[in-house]
């Protein structure tokens, strides 16, 4: 029966709420925020646990399976080349030619940091003012015009991709709904003639009246939408397959888009810093992508 469909465990739950803020965050921290917003209480030490607002216990997110690491998540958010130090020695590769957001010293020293920290900090600058310099130079962005447009052009890309994404499930959603109510409409059909053949008697309607009311509230759902007839089961589900693989396909130049728009926007962050042009107040907030 509709309605009696099994309801999820807290463990699903948990992982349909972080693949929802998924789309809307940039960051870890972005999605720590997000989930707290939404009832959450997020602990992050050794391992990132987080407790629904329903739950009694903590739930780790790398026990809901490889997609849900620390590691996974960063690599779902596109950001998973930012890195905190670490005594390790880094192996060379592509990823690491591009440059990490420099660090505001003077901002992190007012917060405690000490002089070790200071220290540390200066080098890891140095390094990555460095890198990206020659990551400008590489991409044809050494003009500071051209890597201006740039930004502004990956950010308009980005928001193009992501407006058809937030269409496609708008209209994905409504294709389910449609779906269900037509189901609805069809099952309490008999029921609602046999209703009206009695003269609208009350008897018939005391013992039918969840059916007859089903099937008067779909029907105005349907004249609200202006739908003078119903499609077919068949055509909504061709137009449903179809919507999704468009939205599958968005996805992935979604993704790749976002992560460009990040590393234009990382770069301009950068260089304005060494140039000491006043950093917008968005774009520094979107490019922290940890606490170092």
């Amino acid at each position: 029966m509709i309605g009696d469909e099994k309801q999820p465990t807290l463990r699903e739950s948990l992982a349909e709420l972080i693949d929802a803020n998924l789309e809307k965050s940039f960051t870890l921290d972005e999605l720590k925020d997000a989930l707290r917003k939404a009832g959450c209480e997020v602990k992050h030490k050794a391992h990132l646990a987080v407790k629904l607002p329903q739950g009694k216990r903590f739930i780790r997110l790398d026990s809901l399976g490889e997609n849900y690491t620390e590691h996974a998540l960063l690599k779902r958010l596109g950001c998973e080349q930012i890195v905190k130090p670490t005594a390790k020695k880094k192996v060379f590769s592509p990823a690491n030619k591009k440059p990490n957001l420099l660090i505001d010293i003077e901002s992190k020293l007012q917060q405690g940091k000490g002089v070790g920290y200071e220290k540390w900090a200066k080098t890891f600058n140095l390094k990555e003012a460095a890198k990206t310099i020659i990551y400008s130079q590489e991409n044809g962005l050494d003009d500071y015009e051209v890597l201006s447009a740039k930004v502004e052009e990956a950010a308009q890309q980005f928001d193009m991709l992501s407006d058809k994404i937030k269409a496609s499930e708008k209209r994905l959603s409504e294709i389910t709904s449609l779906q269900k109510s037509i189901g609805t409409y069809r099952k309490t059909r008999d029921i609602y003639v046999q209703y009206r053949q009695s003269g609208y008697s009350k008897k018939f309607l005391a013992a039918h009246e969840s059916d007859i009311l089903l099937h008067k509230t779909t029907k105005q759902e349907f004249d609200k939408l202006g739908l003078e007839k119903l499609p077919s089961m068949d055509v909504l589900k061709a137009e449903y397959a179809t919507l999704s693989s468009q939205k599958n396909k968005l996805y992935g130049e979604y993704k790749q888009a976002r992560q460009e728009m990040v590393d234009l926007q990382m770069a301009k962050h950068n260089i304005d810093r060494i140039l000491g042009v006043e950093q917008p107040t968005k774009t520094a907030k979107l490019m922290s992508h940890d606490d170092r």
